[in-house]
């Protein structure tokens, strides 16, 4: 119960700070098999007794070809729970899986979004809730300032590039601890995915990274949240947010890096 009651603290704190869900919200969490979809989903739908909004609750998992056991006892499992809950088997997606078999992560996160938009649309909702966890945001700052040369990470709340969703991360605050605790006690079907086992990837460097250092410093994901909401502009080498007489420039005269955003999905 005490475990719950930080887990509900924590999304109905992310909520509420960046506005993610309003009064008549659809909102569609994406399952994609694992502890942190399912966490997010249970903790939405507890929340949907208490809140003083009304919004509805509904479920999908978007095939791709790369889970390692059978989708159906999460089916079972939803269908038990009574969530409406969409199954999507994306033909482009096992295609891609067989030109090209080696594709990276982000290739496989461009065809997964589009899937997600489809379905989103097919079911009526307004709002994608995605399981990024306080780990995944740490993460992709890192990955990004070390990669890609960008500060940036994943957004808790931003708009789909039609404007037809709302995309929202309620587990911003809630680290993967938290969810593979809770997951647990929930006893529900855990699906992997094949990506989760590959190993030389950046994101494997990266968790080795915080394993290690977190053994010394146990708040350090902690302070690199707080620190994405406590950006110093002027301690930073952006021209654009520098006063003039200190080498300031408009954006225009700023060079454009060749390199992507890093974002997953």
């Amino acid at each position: 119960m005490e475990l719950e009651k930080t887990l509900l603290r924590k999304v109905g704190e992310a909520i509420k700070k960046f506005d993610m869900i309003r009064d008549g919200d659809r909102v569609a969490v994406g399952l994609s098999g694992g502890k942190d979809s399912v966490t997010l989903l249970e903790a939405l739908l507890l929340l949907q007794k208490r809140a003083p909004i009304k919004f509805s609750v509904s479920a999908f998992t978007i095939e791709q070809g790369k889970f390692l056991a059978s989708i159906k006892p999460f089916g079972e499992y939803l269908q038990a729970r009574g969530v409406e809950w969409e199954y999507f088997k994306d033909g482009p997606s096992f295609r891609l899986l067989e030109e090209e078999p080696n594709h990276g992560c982000d290739k496989c996160s461009r065809f997964r979004r589009r899937a997600v938009y489809e379905v989103g649309k097919r079911m009526g909702a307004n709002v994608i809730a995605l399981g990024h966890t306080m780990d995944d945001f740490c993460e992709s700052l890192l990955r990004n300032a070390m990669y890609t040369g960008r500060m940036a990470a994943l957004p808790a709340v931003t708009n789909s590039a039609e404007g037809d969703f709302r995309l929202i991360r309620p587990l911003v605050y809630v680290s993967e601890a938290i969810t593979t605790a809770y997951a647990a006690q929930l006893s529900a079907p855990v699906i992997p995915c094949g990506c989760s086992q590959k190993t030389g990837t950046v994101r494997g460097t990266l968790r080795h990274i915080f394993k290690d250092l977190e053994s010394e410093h146990p708040f350090l994901k902690e302070n690199l949240l707080s620190a994405m909401a406590n950006i110093e502009t002027s301690r930073l080498l952006d021209p654009r947010y520098l006063p003039a007489d200190c080498g300031g420039k408009p954006a225009s005269a700023t060079p454009v890096n060749p390199f992507p955003v890093v974002t997953d999905m």
